[in-house]
Formats: C-alpha cells, structure tokens, sequence
C-alpha cells in the first residue's frame, strides 16, 4: 500500500458546505496539510507545468491519520442466524456458478460469530471440490464444481443421528449434468461451532470480524430449513419448481429483489432480512435464464443471481481525518488538499461549485466527475507488459516531477471498469470512496510521450482549458457532473454558455436531458474534447459516487457484459452505447465518435463552409488554413480519439463542418469504433472505412437563439497553450467564447 494515501466524501462542494477527507499514513511521521488552487495540473516543463495557489483557509484535523487497510471483497449478511441453528436439525443450500480457481479456499456460505467466536464454512477448496468445515471439525469434500455451470450445493446436521451429509450435483441444463449427485457423510457429535446464537449468516465470506476467503462467481438462492433433506427434497432443489423445492422453507433470500439496492431479502417465513457489502454485481442471470427474455425487470425469477468478486469495492472505509467548511466568498474552481509526511506526499482534487441557484460567472466549464470515477484507477494493459514500458513511465515520471504512483503497482484500492475482476469479468460498479491514483495533479498516464506531448487524459488533461482561462482573464464558474444529473437545466441556464473538458464520455438520462434543454432554450453549448456523449451509466440510489456501467452491444470497449446482462441494476433499464438506446452523440453535439488510435496527433484543414458569414468569425484573426497542428496533447488539435459528422447519426441539415482533420499518424494503428463496421470492408454509412477517420469540427444554430459548437477530438484542448498561449487554436477558441458570450441571439438558417 501507499505510505499516504487520501481519498474526498465529494467530488464537488459548494460554498458554506463541508467536505470531508478519509486518509491513510503508514510513514510514522506527521501529516502535514493544505489547501491550494489548481490552475494547471500538467507537470510537462514544454507547458506552464503544475500551477498551484495555496490558501489562506487550512483543513480541520479530526483525526490523525494513521495505517489503514483496504477492504476489498463483496459479501452478504445476515445478522444473528445462529440463533435458529444452535440445536436440533437443520439443513442450507445454494445454487453455484464459480467463475475462478483459486489458490485459497473460497466461501460459499458461512455462520460465524463476533470477534473471531466460533463458526462453520461451506467453501470450495482451491481445486474446486466443495469442504465443510469449522473450528472444531472438517468434513471431507466432494468432486470438483464445475466452472460456470450451475450446481445445486447442500448440507445437513441431523441431531438425532449425529450425522453431518455435504452434497452438490450440477443442474440438469448444465454440461456437466449427466454426473450423479456428490455426498459426503460423517457421523460426529454436535460441533461446538454450529451453537453460536448470535452468529451472522454470511455469503461469499466468511469472519465476520475481518471478512476473507472471498467467493468468485454468483450465488442463487441461500435457504435455510430447520430440518435435514431428503431424497426427494433433493429432487425438487434440482428442478425449476421452486414452490415445490422450496414449500416449508424457514428462510429463503431471494437475491433477485430490489437489485438497486443493497438488501437481502428474505422470503421465507421469518423475514431474515440482510444487506450487502461492496456493491457485488446484481441483475445477473441466473440458473433458470434460458435466454427468452433480456430484461431482468421483466423475469425476476430468472435472474435471482448476484456475481461477488473478491475485489470488489464501493468503500475504504476510512475515519475521517479532516474537513473543511468552505468560506462563503470562495471562488469556485478546482482545489486540492495537499498532504505531506517525511518524504511521502499526496494530493486529492475537489472542485467548489457556486452556491445553489447562483452563477458568479457568464461562462460554465463542465467537470466529467463521473468520467473521472469510471475510469478511476485505471490499470493500463501496457504497464504490466514486458516491453520496458512500467521504467518508462516511472523514468519520466520522475524526470517530470509527475505524481509517482500508478494503479497498475496499487491495485488494493480497486480498479477502473476499464479492468477486469480476478475471474475475467469486467469490472461495471465503480466508485470515488477510494483513493483514485489517476485523478490526481501531475498525474501522467502515457510515457514515451515526450516527443508527442504530455500524456495526459482526463483530470490532468482538462486543466489545459482552466489554465487557458486563466491566462485570457476570462472568468468563469466550475460544475460538475454531479449538479447536472441532480439539478438538471436549472443549473445550466444561469450561464450564457457552457464549456466542456477533454472527454465528457459518461452520462446520465438526466445529464442528456439538461444539456439538450439547455441547448434547446437558447444556451451555448462549446464541446471541446472528443469521443463525449457515448456510454450510458446509472448512479446508485443508496450511496453517492457508486456508479454502474453495463458494456451491452457495440463500443469500443474493454470487456463485453455477459448475454442478458446489458440492463442496469440501479435503474433498471438498458445500458451500453447511448447510440443503442437511440441518442447518438451526433444528435445533442453534432459529432460522435468513429476512429481511434494510438496518443498521436495530427491537424484541421480548413474547410469552405468557413467562408459562410454564419461561421466566418469563428476564424477571426487566423489566415492559415492549417490550424492546430501543435500541442501539449501529442503535438497536435486533432487526435488519439475522433468524432465526425452523421446525418443519419442526427447531426442537424443546417449544420457547418467548418475544419476537417487529416493525415493522420498511419503507424497510431487506427480502427473504426465497432459499431461503424459491418463487415471487414463495408461501413455502416457506406463510406470506405480511411474516409471515416477524421475530427469534423463543427457549427450549428439551435432554437431561441442558441448554438452548438464541437471540435471532435480528445486533444483539442492540449493545443491552447502552446507558445504561452499565442496560437492559431487559442484564437478561434477565444473567438467561440466571445461570440458566445455575446448575449445577441443566433439566427436558425433559413431554407
């Protein structure tokens, strides 16, 4: 772990709000700690480099940080089940789909006590086979479960006898059906640790006290009964009739309802109601899913399944070690709390957003904090490669100044959705309760970037346009993400326009709908990144900054959602591309994404529309038709990620492509997104697939006399600070704020 690590409550506070921060100090040494002002968070020497202004204001110590560890895993409880087990008979039993081999053993379903009291453990050997064991006894285990295929997992005390029977048989509709059914019996006196009364029931663990053996892969309805099975019990656990299987159940959670949420529902006689820890995945299909229906909300049955992985993490968990209630008469903009003890330093952004109902400002820059949380800790393929390319990173790390740790090195504290679970699922739950290595000031994320620029992507990457702003002298407001899905329009019409950052690619329903609103109402929209606009994500109604992804169909993407498991569970409806759920990028921005490549960039070419009175003054002051072909972002405006325009897409009749980008780095490689391709040779649109590789940098009026204007590419914004700021990109970026900001009203084509 680090030596000080640090994570916010919040992302985002307002004036006379607290923010509250949770650290971890493993140095022995004193934390020291301040506040100061982010104008620039790019340690590139080629740039103005990291830019900072400390604060009159000093954070409250509420705690003294010291060591802390990271509980990762998911898990379920249910408080003081040992009570209806402590004497006589009974029996439990569960569906399993294991997803992972694992080295240690991995919990099923366990009952122990507080502090380390006494307990029992149905888990699966790191071979697979299926071991009961406690403090005092072990039965032998059964034949190995088999690998994501359903099996139907039991156990019975029978006190009369004396007997423990441990049991497992594949489901019927499994391949590894055919197989009889697996039991062990032993003949032993009542343990000792299945008479704890107040233990808890736990899934996919066991401890209570400190939760371990974590289980990898979906369980499917937990049942308790206070009495052991028979033969024909048996039967009708393998069957699909769950009212016979399940008739004169004591306790029975099915793990099907209120999936939003972190309950665990009990629909057996005495309403043993439990909660989960670590958001596990839920809406997974389940045992009866026959792939007919696809949406969970209409089948619950079929998708009675949660997938716990060892990982998993919505929650450090940490003490609270300091706060700060935020003056009245702060300015909003992006702020850090920096830390330092002996040698080790850290450093945690926050944005302070104005008070609620009020701008300070004309002009709106839009933070993607909820880009930044899904992508947080995000564990680059490359860095665990063996090319060299981990030194790299840290050579110039240090060489730069940069922030020096990398996910890659700290996967204790949770990775990106764009990272996969131990058993090769994707990672879809992701949350800011945690230190995010990536969103931090200085942070780099290519190497071998020196000749293309400063590798950077997201928080670092937007300070580009703050820095900008800064040194034009135009003022200006931070919101983020998290006012826009809660506030909506409302928030955004207090602003004459709104600026986004480098790559606002994640979004809410209500997120779409107040930009578009806005838009729509007479607003200034200037989309200033590329790749924006494109997955559909849901937020946790139980806890703030815990945010879900389902990667469906199409998309350039990490990993793939499994069949049926495309719909969310926070919200219940489709996920993925907002592409496939109707609202292509094109339709709210005019642009959308279509190529990628490596962090190479290229230029815009001027195209005749500029010439269109509609668009001229976008190009004041700059007589070249070659713009942008400079920059702190691989050297040039226009690559890495590309958006183009598409009617059919719904990029408006009347819009203007004013610049166009061109030849682009062969060697990047580039490819298509997915969802352009048909074939290997043909295109969605019909266009030869080179022709589709290009930022369209493009104009268009809206109704009540507001505009729209987008670049389409991810390293547009690197560009405004090259030569002190004294460029062709500067010029026509300061030209689109002054017009916007110009309260005369656009005027929509007439045909």
């Amino acid at each position: 772990m680090l030596p000080l690590a640090a994570y916010a409550d919040r992302l985002s506070v307002r004036p006379g709000e607290t923010i509250r921060f949770h650290a971890a100090n493993a140095t022995g040494q004193p934390v020291r700690a301040r506040f100061v002002r982010v104008i620039c968070a790019d340690a590139n020497p080629a740039g103005p480099g990291v830019s900072l202004r400390t604060l009159g204001s000093q954070p409250h110590c509420v705690s003294e940080p010291v060591s802390q560890h990271v509980p990762r895993g998911s898990y379920g409880v249910v408080p003081e089940v040992g009570h209806y087990i402590a004497d006589g008979s009974f029996s439990v039993s569960v569906r399993v789909f294991p997803t992972l081999r694992s080295e240690r053993a991995q919990t099923l379903l366990s009952v122990g006590g507080e502090a380390g009291a006494p307990g029992w453990c149905l888990r699966l050997t790191p071979n697979g086979a299926l071991q009961l064991a406690g403090t005092d006894f072990e039965l032998p285990g059964t034949r190995a479960l088999p690998l994501r295929a359903w099996s139907v997992v039991w156990f019975s005390y029978d006190a009369d006898g004396q007997t423990l029977t441990l049991g497992n048989r594949a489901l019927p509709n499994t391949l590894a059906g055919a197989k009889p059914a697996d039991v062990a019996t032993c003949a032993a006196p009542l343990p000792k640790c299945l008479s704890n009364p107040r233990a808890p029931l736990m899934l996919a663990a066991c401890d209570a006290a400190t939760p371990g053996e974590h289980f990898n892969g979906k369980l499917e309805l937990p049942a308790l009964w206070r009495r052991t099975l028979s033969d024909e019990d048996i039967a009708a656990l393998l069957s699909e009739d769950r009212d016979k299987a399940f008739h004169d159940v004591f306790a029975c959670w099915n793990l099907g309802i209120r999936v939003y949420s972190n309950d665990l529902f009990d629909v057996g006689s005495q309403g043993l109601n439990g909660f989960l820890v670590n958001s596990p995945a839920r809406a997974m299909t389940g045992s009866v899913w026959r792939g007919q229906e696809m949406n969970f909300v209409n089948a619950r049955q079929e998708y009675g399944a949660i997938h716990f992985h060892e990982d998993d993490i919505d929650d450090c968990c940490w003490p609270v070690a300091y706060e700060w209630q935020v003056p009245d008469d702060t300015r909003s903009g992006v702020y850090a709390l920096m830390l330092e003890a002996g040698d080790a330093q850290e450093n945690v952004p926050f944005h302070i957003v104005p008070p609620q109902g009020e701008s300070h400002a004309r002009l709106a820059v839009l933070a993607s904090t909820f880009t930044y949380t899904i992508y947080g800790n995000h564990a680059r393929p490359e860095y665990d490669t063996d090319t060299g390319w981990k030194a790299d990173w840290h050579a110039q790390t240090k060489a730069w100044g940069c922030y020096p740790h990398n996910p890659g090195d700290h996967k204790e504290y949770g990775l990106s959705t764009y990272n996969h679970h131990p058993d090769g699922s994707g990672i879809s739950i992701a949350s800011w309760h945690r230190p995010m290595l990536n969103v931090r000031v200085g942070y780099l994320t290519y190497c071998r970037e020196a000749i293309r620029g400063s590798g950077l992507r997201h928080f670092p990457a937007d300070s580009h346009l703050l820095a900008w702003l800064e040194d034009r002298g135009i003022d200006y407001d931070v919101i983020t993400d998290w006012e826009l899905h809660h506030e909506g329009a409302s928030l955004l019409r207090r602003y004459q326009a709104v600026l986004t950052g480098s790559h606002p690619e994640y979004h809410t329903r209500p997120m779409l709908d107040a930009l578009q609103t806005y838009r729509d109402s007479g607003g200034r929209l200037a989309y200033l990144g590329g790749n924006g606009f494109y997955w559909k994500i849901a937020t946790s109604p139980n806890k703030d900054g815990v945010i879900e992804i389902r990667r469906g169909e199409g998309g350039i993407r990490a990993w793939a959602a499994e069949p049926g498991e495309y719909y969310n569970q926070f919200d219940g409806e489709y996920g993925g591309l907002w592409r496939r759920n109707g609202r292509p990028p094109q339709h709210l921005v005019g642009v959308g994404f279509t190529a990628q490549g490596n962090f190479q960039g290229s230029y815009y070419r001027r195209c005749a529309a500029a010439a269109n009175p509609r668009v001229s003054w976008i190009f004041e002051g700059i007589d070249a038709d070659i713009l942008g072909d400079h920059g702190l972002s691989a050297h040039g405006a226009a690559g890495f990620e590309l958006d183009r325009t598409d009617k059919r897409l719904g990029t408006p009749e009347h819009a203007l492509v004013v610049a166009s980008s061109e030849n682009h780095p062969p060697d990047a490689p580039w490819v298509l997104v997915p969802e352009e391709m048909l074939t290997h040779i043909t295109t969605w649109p019909g266009e030869k697939p080179e022709q589709l590789i290009r930022a369209d940098m493009t104009f268009f009026e809206t109704p009540a006399g507001g505009a729209m204007f987008s670049t389409g590419s991810i390293t547009f914004c690197g560009s405004l600070l090259t030569n002190g700021c004294e460029n062709d990109i500067s010029v026509l970026v300061g030209n689109v704020v002054k017009r916007f900001l110009d309260p005369e009203p656009f005027q929509m084509p007439v045909d």
